[in-house]
């Protein structure tokens, strides 16, 4: 049974929309949106593993005006 996440990204201001676009990409993340509040994109993805979870949150982190993540996994 694959493992549900929730990952909430903080963007630099002016990178919000193309950090949405990269995020949505990003293999594991079922669907990805704008956030107003304290974090900017909020993320829902799964996977098998606590590894694989890992690697979502890792691959997000590497793109381009992520400033953090908190990843909250179900299960």
């Amino acid at each position: 049974m694959p493992l549900n996440t929730c990952i909430l990204i903080k963007t630099t201001p002016v990178d919000a929309e193309d950090v949405l676009q990269k995020t949505r990409k990003v293999k594991g993340v079922r669907k990805a949106f704008l956030g107003y509040g304290r974090y900017d994109i909020i993320a829902f993805g799964d996977g098998p593993s606590y590894p694989e979870i890992r690697k979502i949150s890792e691959l997000i982190n590497e793109i381009k005006g992520v400033r953090s993540t908190e990843t909250l996994v179900e299960g």
